[in-house]
């Protein structure tokens, strides 16, 4: 199945715990304002890739810990996405997901994005604000963004926060 993208790091620090390859999908209808990857809003830019390729490139890294999608958005493009996080996953490692909808929204239209978020691990929710901007939050890069537990928070029906 074909995906979106506008870039692949195969060895991101920045991304969550440990030695990650990142997926930045192409296309975001956020547009938040001060966003650090203002280049991935175009719907139609970026390459067109394969999820095998994104496997690939996964598995020929044997340091990495897990993988990270970021954007642009990646639920506007969760069926692709949902079936790399499945296979990584069915594997041993982790998958976190960086959105700008927060889980509240996702959950409104659960049957739309419950592919991937059963294959995400760790979500990172919320629109970057700019005036929130910290430095001092690992991994998210405004104040209002929650790191969710996903599995926790299905299993107890709210949000529950991961502990990084």
């Amino acid at each position: 199945m074909n995906l979106r993208i506008a870039n692949i790091i195969n060895d991101s620090i920045v991304d969550g715990p440990g030695l990650r390859l990142t997926v930045f999908v192409q296309g975001c209808v956020h547009n938040c304002e001060g966003c650090h990857n203002p280049d991935t809003h175009n719907l139609y830019g970026g390459k067109i890739v394969d999820t095998e390729y994104i496997l690939s490139e996964f598995y020929s890294n044997p340091l990495l810990d897990g993988v990270t999608f970021s954007g642009g958005e990646p639920f506007l493009q969760q069926e692709p996405l949902s079936l790399i996080a499945e296979d990584i996953r069915a594997n041993g490692f982790n998958v976190i997901t960086y959105t700008g909808f927060t889980w509240e929204k996702l959950m409104e239209d659960k049957d739309k994005y419950y592919g991937l978020l059963r294959h995400t691990d760790i979500l990172i929710d919320g629109p970057f604000i700019e005036r929130l901007k910290s430095y001092d939050i690992m991994f998210r890069g405004s104040s209002n963004q929650r790191a969710i537990d996903v599995f926790k928070s299905f299993s107890e029906n709210k949000v529950i926060l991961y502990e990084f």
